[in-house]
């Protein structure tokens, strides 16, 4: 008998907080370097939120303080109903491996697992249980369902990523952080994977935060913003739920 699970539970409470907020952001390096500067943006559950901007922008610098890998000069960055901002490695790395889903450019999945584990792992990290079903929904959806005994040095790159936007959504996260997520495809396969993306975000409704250097892939948002100067500004909204 096949199992068929509806979208996975939030964890948001009903009168739900954006799923990532900026709050002021600033990032100063050598204390004279200015990265980011007074930086607001919200991601609500349900939206694809890119942020455009060329080398040196400072994407990655707002992809590390926005998932908690470092630290803003000045403001605030709250996960759902959690401000994160301050909370030493410890409490951060926890509430990373629970909370938020990460997508690379370099697909990032571990060569000495086959991709069934590399799925899993997350889970593991965060100490939750293995929910084998769950996970075998998500291969399916994600299109990887034929490949979980392979190890990701067998598959084509555009397959890898497709594990990898699976292994984002294994912890059923409030956020998932794409950076550069189509950087190392070919255009037909970036496309392919954005699609996937923004099909998993309208189905499960998590927020998702993408940086990137490609107008096509900022095309597939509900909301694009330019990083330039250190700033965020709008460029174009579509809908945002």
């Amino acid at each position: 008998m096949t199992t068929t699970l509806a979208a996975p539970p939030s964890r948001r409470p009903a009168a739900a907080a954006p799923a990532l907020a900026l709050r002021e952001i600033t990032k100063t390096y050598d204390g004279a370097h200015t990265v980011l500067d007074r930086v607001s943006l919200d991601v609500p559950g349900g939206a694809l939120i890119a942020v455009m901007g060329g080398p040196g922008a400072g994407k990655s610098t707002l992809v590390h303080c926005a998932a908690g890998l470092d630290d803003p000069s000045r403001g605030e960055v709250r996960i759902a109903d959690r401000r994160i901002t301050g909370l030493d490695e410890a409490k951060r790395t926890l509430l990373r491996q629970g909370r938020i889903g990460f997508v690379f450019q370099s697909f990032n999945l571990l060569p000495s697992l086959t991709i069934e584990e590399n799925l899993a792992m997350p889970l593991r990290l965060a100490g939750e249980a293995e929910d084998r079903d769950w996970l075998r929904h998500l291969a399916e959806r994600t299109g990887v369902d034929r490949l979980l005994a392979r190890r990701p040095g067998d598959l084509a790159p555009v397959l890898q990523q497709r594990a990898a936007v699976a292994r984002a959504f294994a912890s059923r996260p409030d956020v998932v952080v794409a950076d550069e997520p189509t950087g190392a495809l070919a255009p037909a396969d970036a496309a392919d994977v954005l699609d996937l993306m923004r099909s998993l975000v309208d189905e499960w409704a998590p927020g998702l935060l993408m940086v990137t250097r490609d107008p096509a892939a900022a095309s597939r948002a509900h909301a694009t913003f330019a990083l330039e100067g250190a700033r965020l500004r709008p460029v174009l909204t579509t809908s945002v739920r």
